[in-house]
């Protein structure tokens, strides 16, 4: 198996998101089971296929977390790789919409503590659900319905799923204000589980509703 290395990877390693340094390394292969040409990344790449790749068939990730797309320049589907193997598209797409992987960057981990807010409509209106250093795999079976329209992210780095059981497309939510189910890149207000992307020591744990 050839190991190839040089432009691509000089690219992204002029580029950078959430600090780098050695917290972050990935190694992309063009086919799947960790075959042919091969590309270490330690920085975000827009564009995977822009040189050395044509396809994306495997993905080993050494240290991360990492967060990939669908398609170029950080846009489409979203997928959380941590740390492990991906030997195929099936082994990183909850949904299967689609084998397509051309972009990703590094995901920062904001902090050891973790807390989210859901809101049933938009700019944070509506029924609330807080969540405390937990996962979440229904929202249903906390009271809550699966109409999420706004969300506010106030601390830690945190993953939605379509449907329970964290099945379905995947949506990102890093520190901030969501107001708008669009600014996560949905097409519905529909969230039905969600969960922490962390490192393993982690305590606390509580779930909380409010009219």
């Amino acid at each position: 198996m050839a190991e190839q290395h040089g432009a691509l990877e000089q690219a992204a390693a002029g580029k950078s998101h959430g600090g780098l340094g050695g917290n972050y390394k990935v190694i992309v292969y063009e086919m799947e089971n960790f075959q042919g040409k091969r590309c270490e990344l330690s920085a975000e790449c827009p564009n995977l296929t822009d040189s050395l790749l044509e396809k994306v068939g495997s993905i080993q990730v050494e240290s991360g977390p990492w967060l990939a797309f669908e398609r170029r320049a950080f846009r489409g589907e979203q997928f959380v790789l941590e740390k492990g193997d991906y030997p195929r598209w099936d082994a990183w797409s909850n949904s299967h919409h689609s084998d397509s992987l051309l972009s990703l960057r590094p995901l920062h981990i904001d902090g050891p503590d973790h807390k989210l807010h859901l809101f049933e409509s938009p700019a944070f209106g509506g029924r609330k659900m807080e969540i405390v250093d937990d996962d979440v795999p229904s929202l249903w079976a906390h009271g809550f319905q699966d109409r999420v329209a706004s969300i506010r992210a106030v601390n830690g780095t945190w993953v939605g799923y379509e449907f329970p059981g964290y099945r379905g497309r995947q949506y990102v939510f890093e520190r901030g204000e969501y107001r708008h189910w669009n600014e996560w890149d949905a097409n519905q207000p529909q969230l039905q589980s969600v969960r922490r992307i962390r490192d393993q020591k982690w305590h606390k744990r509580g779930c909380f509703l409010s009219s």
